[in-house]
């Protein structure tokens, strides 16, 4: 029994249907998958790769700042005149009128000194906290010991601000400073003094 030229095409239709159907279900769809699953993990590694270089720039920039602080200040007096000058430049730059900086410095024993700086000024809280804000985010080889702050009003219009700023430096080999030798005594001299 022959088919009919109708029949033959609704055969040759459904074949091509099932057989589109196959290799969609079949080839299509799992590479599409695995195409989507290979840009997410694309995707996740250039975050990745992004994340890390985030995390290098931020390690060198921590290396830098403890370089600088390890280099510390050589001497106090070095170390009086950074420290009075940044607390000029960050009070100008807070618009908070200093009122007195003093330093004070403090026996130690060798090696690592402090000199702590006795802090006075007033100004609007904005200005306060910038100046802080300043201080403490510095490079220089500081930190804050005593904080107190005064109020004139209630909206922080005008405050005054003192602070105990302790600042480190590296004291002086006590080898640099020769001291005075005294004369040995001779030997004839022992001898003598021991009949």
């Amino acid at each position: 029994m022959g088919l009919s030229k109708r029949e033959r095409m609704i055969v040759l239709l459904t074949l091509i249907s099932v057989g589109a159907l196959v290799a969609d279900r079949l080839v299509r769809a799992p590479i599409a998958n695995r195409l989507t699953e290979l840009q997410g993990e694309r995707d996740k590694a250039v975050a990745e790769v992004a994340q890390a270089k985030i995390l290098f720039q931020q390690s060198q920039q921590v290396d830098q700042k403890e370089a600088k602080r390890a280099a510390g200040l050589k001497s106090d007096a070095a170390t009086e005149s950074e420290v009075t000058k940044a607390m000029d430049k960050w009070s100008q730059d807070a618009r908070l009128t200093l009122t007195s900086v003093k330093p004070d410095r403090l026996a130690g024993d060798k090696g690592v000194k402090e000199i702590v700086f006795v802090v006075a000024g007033k100004g609007s809280l904005d200005a306060v906290a910038w100046f802080l804000y300043q201080v403490e985010t510095s490079d220089l080889p500081i930190k804050v010991k005593y904080m107190q702050l005064g109020s004139a009003s209630e909206a922080g219009e005008s405050m005054s601000l003192e602070l105990r700023v302790s600042a480190l430096y590296l004291a002086g080999d006590e080898k640099s400073s020769p001291k005075p030798k005294q004369p040995k005594p001779s030997e004839k001299n022992n001898e003598e003094q021991l009949l």
